[in-house]
């Protein structure tokens, strides 16, 4: 909890922390990627709630946070709602082309019979 405005915070690597074998890893997992491909697909932030993901909700939150900890997301309280947001300008300093490559190969993939 933050004393400074009663809000609960939620631990983040800084940008000069994210690894990229800890990216590999979390975008790995076709959950994940399809996570991911959802919030490359919003201009907005989006809850927890608003993704429909095939597995239950624990695995969901287990997901997110792999996410955040890998430095993929960013995830904030909004009210008792967690917001999602791709950490897409640290991804683009540090790995330069990946995301882009990441999400365009999955899109072809999907588009494959």
């Amino acid at each position: 909890m933050d004393a400074a405005n009663g809000t609960r915070a939620l631990a983040h690597p800084t940008r000069e922390e994210i690894l990229l074998e800890g990216v590999l890893h979390a975008l790995s997992d076709p959950v994940r990627l399809r996570m991911v491909r959802t919030l490359a697909a919003s201009p907005e932030r989006l809850s927890c709630s608003s993704f429909d993901l095939p597995v239950t909700k624990s695995t969901s939150t287990h997901h997110f946070r792999v996410l955040r900890e890998s430095g993929v997301i960013r995830q904030e309280y909004r009210g008792t709602s967690k917001m999602n947001g791709l950490r897409r300008d640290d991804l683009d300093v540090l790995f330069p082309g990946l995301l882009d490559s990441v999400l365009a190969a999955a899109a072809r993939q999907e588009r494959s019979p």
